[in-house]
């Protein structure tokens, strides 16, 4: 028998195959999420989860947020949108699927990625 290493199937020396699908959406998220640390708390939760994208106050007073990455790591920055930081009261989040990635230049790291980080964006 084989010693397990990264990406070898035990006992058979095959490298196995890890299917990874990838999600892109957009969320619009109202109630009172501006002015109360979101766009910087939804930044460093979607850096930490590896996403790509951005996030954005709106002049109508909703936040938007564009992530690019697997879909299982998309779901858990949607779930916190709509839990957001403390001092938020996030009313709704409406959920628009996007085909591809996010714009371009939406991972570009402007507005404060730090080094290293999957590139996402405050605006």
């Amino acid at each position: 028998m084989y010693a397990e290493a990264p990406g070898q199937a035990v006992g058979r020396g095959e490298p196995t195959i890890e299917v990874v699908t990838a999600r892109s959406v957009r969320a619009l998220v109202s109630g009172r999420v501006q002015g109360v640390g979101y766009r910087a708390s939804c930044a460093s939760v979607a850096r930490q989860l590896g996403l790509s994208g951005y996030v954005r106050n709106c002049e109508d007073g909703r936040v938007e947020v564009v992530a690019h990455g697997a879909t299982e790591v998309v779901a858990a920055l949607l779930a916190w949108c709509r839990q957001g930081p403390p001092g938020a009261v996030v009313g709704e989040v409406a959920e628009v699927p996007l085909e591809g990635r996010p714009a371009p230049g939406a991972g570009d790291g402007a507005g404060g990625a730090s080094g290293g980080g999957a590139g996402f964006a405050i605006r």
